[in-house]
Parts: C-alpha cells; structure tokens; sequence
C-alpha cells in the first residue's frame, strides 16, 4: 500500500497544474461539442488496427514527461485518481467515466491522431490478460513489472447482472453500482497486484482497459432495459465532478456514452464465464483445505458484546483475526439479549422493507476493524471473498452460494478506505444475507475464503477485530 499517496502528491500536483493549465489545454476546448461518435473496441480486435501503434506513441510520450502536473504526463492522471477518485461512496461509474473520458482526449493529443480510442478487455471472454501487456521486452509501454498476476477468473461473478439488481445507485436495495464496484471490480485491481492494489493504479496500462470494460459493462446494464437509473433531469446528476484544479465534467454529461460521443459495439451482458484454466482451479482447490463448501472452524480469541457508538452495538466478535493462504470459518456467539433486536432487523429484510419506525436498529452488518497489510501483502495478487453461514455439508468451494457472499477483501480494498481518510475499518451489509441465510440468531459463522491460489503465502492481512454490530442506519 503506498505510504499516504494522496497527502504526498497534492501539493506538487495542483501547484504544477495551475501554472500549466493554459499550456495543456485541449485545442478547441475539452471537445463535448464534437458529433461524431466513434466505438471502444475490444483489446483483441483493436491490436489489429492501426490505432494500436497510435496507442503505444501515446503512452511511450506520456511515460516520458515528468512534469507530473501537465496532462501530457502519466503521473498527472495517476494524481488525479489519488485525488478526486470516489470508491466505495456515490458515483463510483459517473466519475470514472468522465476520467476514461478526459484521458482518452489527452492519448488523441499525444499519439496525434484524433481517431484514437481507449479499448476495453473483456475478461468474461478471457480472463488472460492480453500477451501484449505481458512481454517484458525493452521498451515496450504496455509492460507493468510490478505486477503480482495477469490471470483474473477467480474475481467473475454473475451477481451485478441477476434479474433482481434493478436499481442503480448506491444507498438503493438490489443497486448496481455498489454490485458491480464489490466484483468483478475490486478482485480484479486485488489479483493484478502492483500499482494496481492501490490507488495509484492507472500507472499500469492494463487499468485504463479495466475500468474501460467496467463502463462497458455499466452501458450493457442499461441497455438491457427494466433498470431504474435517475433519469437524465434528475438532481441525482447537478454538479460537476473534478479530476484536477481546472478538469472538470458536469455529471450530467456521464449519464450516458453517447452524451461524451462514444460507444461500444458489444452491448450484451456476460451470461458465461471464460473457460477456466485447469492447472489453476487444481491449485484453488487445494488452498481451500479440502473441497468443502464451509471451511473449518477457526478457534478465535473473542470480544465481548458492547456499545460501540450513538446507536451501533457490537453482538460478539473476535479480535486479531490473521489471513493467509487458508480458507476458515469465524463462529460468533451473540449477545442473547440483542437477539430480539437483531430478529426485528431480519424480518424487515425478509419483508423487503425498511425497518419499521421507532425501531432502535435498522440495519446489522458485519465490521471488520483496525486492519493491517503486512509486507508479504501489500503487492496483491490474491483476495478473500466473506461469506456468511454457508452449509456445513460437502460441495465445491467453486460454486459456494453467492447470495450468501458479503463483499470480498484484498488489499485494493483497505486502500481504498484509507483513502478517503478513515479509519482502516470496512464494513459489509449483513442484514439480507443473515435473512436469507439457515443460521439462527444466536451465532453468526463468518467464512473468509482465500482465492488466488499462485498469489504471497504468510500472514497477508491482520484484522483487529471482526464483529457483528446492530446499527441505527439503513444499510444495503
């Protein structure tokens, strides 16, 4: 994780931008008036073009300016993602699609060719990175050494895409965003490794074809038809979103590609996963202590059930909780008198609404507090997908019950956290998996499952404690 990269390049970064905006303007205007819209190809079918060699000026330019607040250079858009990037919080997509917007603008100028357009990996096809960000031969700008994998199937899921997810933004029951941000997003960022675990992650080429796809698949998602996105004139969309101290982008125009004059040829979402290399599920396998579906119970050092702040309790937890190469379960007992609280909270969510008024808690979630990368894990390569009371019976641990899945955590995710300036805290919404889940209410398992089976071994994260709270706010 980097050593506070967000108070380390502010400084530097919008003093150098705000003597040299006039010089790095784009000619003519940051060109929302531009008509024609052009398509983002997939890798496969771009490297064919003549646009390949264009790319590959562009980014060799960039790479060669150091003159980190000048748009012509590769750090200034790594910045700007340190800066101005929102994850974990409200227009994850938005803000990003403005960012692949203004970068794309800016790899027209420096390749010089104004038909240059960023294009996307599509992982649900090929979960293999492309050969050509792989070859390590000198000079080749698409090459990230610090890279800890380039094999991304463990990080697929299907779940952004059930029937059920119909609403957009986050704060909303069955939300797409939030879907989509928690995997394939995350995992992907966490399994690359490198630059790409933290949140200086556009230093690595691959980012801009990621986050690519990600718009892709968001338009895929619209398209689809049935979504209840905030329409166009809804103040959900006032404001403008920034990425330097004289880039911006009214939200407005994100609202859809053909609003920023671009779109993508294949608007259909993933229905299969990518054929699944052999040799790697063989080695999930054997990391997951056996092929159960829950793994084994962990003896746990456990905290008492307490108030933890205006309206939050803690039902039982379990402190100094190591992650490493194995797969286990945490088995919580909880604070017997909680429990009629915590049922009134699970009834609302098998209602599918929200929690009567005047009941003291309305949400539970699970907090996993005071966490720590160590050494062996910062560089990613690996994630852990948190499950909660998952059947003790046999079944493979490729196909575990998804609607029992929490969130996953990796070390993208606690740097994403700690950017924003909180606490190395994350927490995941319980209350409809609880619900739906076997489990009585006087014990919640907690499974943490290892994916990644080629990534570090040893102690990777340490989290201080894990615990099942009660919370006033709605949670989704």
């Amino acid at each position: 994780m980097e050593a506070n990269p967000k108070q380390m390049e502010r400084r530097k970064f919008v003093g150098a931008c705000l003597s040299t905006a006039a010089i790095s303007a784009i000619p003519g205007g940051i060109a929302l008036a531009q008509t024609t819209v052009r398509q983002r190809m997939e890798w496969q079918v771009f490297r064919t073009t003549t646009q390949y060699n264009s790319l590959l000026t562009a980014i060799s330019s960039m790479k060669a300016n150091t003159n980190a607040g000048d748009r012509g250079s590769w750090q200034f858009w790594a910045n700007a993602h340190i800066n101005y990037c929102p994850h974990g919080i409200a227009y994850f997509l938005a803000w990003h699609r403005g960012y692949l917007y203004h970068f794309e603008r800016q790899l027209q100028i420096a390749s010089g060719n104004s038909s240059l357009m960023l294009p996307y990996w599509d992982y649900y096809k090929s979960a293999t990175m492309p050969a050509e960000f792989t070859n390590a031969s000198t000079g080749n700008p698409l090459y990230e050494p610090s890279r800890a994998g380039t094999y991304v199937y463990d990080a697929l899921t299907m779940a952004p895409f059930s029937s059920s997810i119909v609403n957009f933004q986050r704060g909303t029951s069955n939300a797409y965003e939030p879907a989509l941000e928690n995997a394939p997003h995350n995992p992907i960022h966490n399994l690359i490794g490198g630059y790409m675990a933290g949140m200086q992650s556009p230093r690595d080429p691959i980012f801009w074809l990621h986050h690519a796809n990600v718009d892709r698949l968001w338009a895929a998602w619209v398209a689809a038809g049935g979504k209840r996105v905030p329409a166009s004139g809804n103040s959900y969309w006032n404001g403008s979103f920034t990425y330097g101290p004289s880039l911006t982008l009214p939200r407005r125009q994100t609202y859809n590609t053909t609003g920023l004059n671009y779109t993508y040829p294949d608007l259909t979402l993933p229905r299969s996963f990518p054929p699944r290399a052999q040799a790697a599920r063989i080695v999930q396998v054997q990391m997951q202590n056996g092929n159960v579906a829950r793994p084994q119970v962990r003896g746990a050092d456990l905290t008492p059930p307490r108030a933890i702040g205006q309206n939050r309790r803690s039902l039982g937890g379990a402190r100094d909780v190591g992650l490493s190469e194995g797969s286990f379960t945490l088995s919580l007992p909880l604070e017997a008198s909680s429990r009629p609280a915590l049922q009134s909270v699970l009834d609302s969510a098998r209602g599918g609404g929200g929690a009567p008024a005047g009941m003291p808690y309305r949400s539970a979630q699970l907090v996993l507090d005071n966490i720590r990368l160590t050494d062996a894990g910062r560089n990613g390569g690996y994630f852990y997908k948190i499950y909660v009371n998952l059947p003790a019976g046999g079944g493979d641990v490729n196909n575990l019950d998804e609607s029992l899945l929490l969130g996953t955590i990796g070390p993208f995710e606690i740097a994403s956290a700690e950017h924003h300036g909180n606490s190395p805290r994350l927490s995941y919404p319980l209350s409809r998996q609880l619900a739906a889940s076997a489990g009585a209410t006087d014990r919640v398992n907690i499974s943490i499952v290892r994916l990644g089976g080629n990534g570090p071994q040893g102690q990777l994260i340490q989290i201080g404690e894990a615990r099942v709270e009660l919370s006033d706010e709605e949670i989704e």
